[in-house]
């Protein structure tokens, strides 16, 4: 491990976590992820073996059967299984972004049925928000619940759906009268559609599609906001979700850092270590400060959310900055293993290709920076 200094402040019990899950990350993700990445499956054993660690319960309350991870807790473990591979990661924490919000926002009998199956790994849960047309501005969104007696009738279409096909339960946001609000839907219901699959630069192992609700039929008691309240509650479920994306970002070039290093190490050009040469140094100086500072961030933004402060403002300069700089950090791993980072008998290649999205996904950099003016000018 790198930057030990940043994990004094952890507890005992978090530094236990976060070494189990490292120790995971290391031996059952990371061998499998280049064949996950290439025939773009996801490696379900991988979901089993997070099952049992409870980590598919992370967020959800110990009353329910989880983990009841506090927000520093969940940044380590999104840290950690990112370094074994992001497009795990990815999927996990979708899922924990569904049960967050029936945690939240479900009614005790929903949170009952629901939560300890989802604990134990199944049914996946998926996140639908972003639609065709609406993306940065969920505002803008088509889909309708059109209320009929003691059920709502959803229509409409979602898009980029992590965990689109694996799902069993989707958290499904929609116009009703009153406004954006938040239903649970059951996979197994008639008119839901899983779309096509992505084809994607990167997180070619996470199952992300598109969704179809046609004439969905929802029991009442599985709305899990008034209406009208949809959007305010996935902006506060996505607050924390950013710490946990900046996360994976910091798990991604820690990857990235610790391959280019020992490829440095071992690499020789003009009979020394191409470590030796000052140009390589200086990289790593910069990839090493970027990293720290991303670090330092995230656990920055984690730790006033675990105080009960708002975290909006430092969640979004954690996403915005760790996002971009694990672009740079792997970015730089490539270069540092030349030619050989071109192609796919490194892990870097996929690194490189990975990092994009987490300047996209959850708030691209762009509506981050507009969070973050917002916060200090308005």
């Amino acid at each position: 491990m790198v930057f030990a200094d940043v994990d004094s402040a952890l507890t005992a019990e978090q530094r236990a976590i976060r070494d189990v899950v490292h120790e995971f990350a290391v031996e059952e993700i990371r061998p499998g992820a280049q064949e996950a990445d290439e025939t773009e499956t996801f490696p379900e054993d991988v979901w089993d073996g997070l099952a049992e660690l409870d980590l598919t319960g992370l967020t959800v309350p110990e009353e329910y059967g989880g983990f009841g991870a506090d927000r520093t807790t969940y940044a380590i473990v999104n840290e950690q299984v990112a370094y074994g591979q992001l497009a795990v990661a990815t999927a996990l924490s979708v899922h924990c972004l569904a049960t967050s919000c029936i945690a939240e926002f479900g009614t005790e009998d929903v949170k009952d049925e629901w939560l300890p199956d989802m604990v134990s790994g199944r049914p996946v849960g998926a996140f639908c928000l972003s639609e065709p047309q609406a993306g940065s501005n969920p505002a803008e969104m088509t889909t309708r619940a059109e209320k009929d007696g003691d059920e709502y009738v959803i229509s409409g279409e979602k898009q980029w759906i992590t965990n689109g096909q694996r799902a069993g339960v989707y958290i499904v946001f929609a116009k009703a009268d009153e406004g954006i609000t938040q239903f649970l839907v059951p996979a197994d219901y008639d008119g839901v559609k899983v779309g096509k699959k992505e084809h994607k630069l990167g997180l070619r192992a996470s199952d992300t599609t598109g969704m179809t609700f046609d004439g969905v039929r929802v029991p009442e008691e599985y709305r899990l906001t008034e209406e009208g309240k949809g959007l305010s509650s996935a902006f506060k479920i996505l607050t924390g979700g950013r710490v946990g994306i900046a996360s994976q970002a910091v798990g991604l070039a820690q990857a990235a850092f610790d391959d280019a290093k020992a490829y440095a190490a071992d690499r020789e050009q003009f009979d020394q270590p191409i470590s030796d040469f000052q140009t390589i140094r200086h990289k790593f100086a910069d990839m090493a400060t970027q990293l720290q500072a991303s670090r330092l961030l995230v656990r920055e933004a984690a730790r006033q959310e675990d105080n009960g402060q708002d975290p909006r403002i430092a969640a979004a300069m954690a996403k915005y900055f760790a996002s971009e700089a694990a672009v740079d950090i792997t970015n730089e791993a490539v270069q540092i293993h030349g030619g050989y980072g071109y192609t796919t008998d490194f892990d870097v290649e996929r690194y490189y290709r990975d990092s994009k999205i987490t300047t996209i996904y959850e708030g691209t950099s762009e509506i981050q920076k507009t969070i973050i003016a917002r916060g200090l000018l308005d």
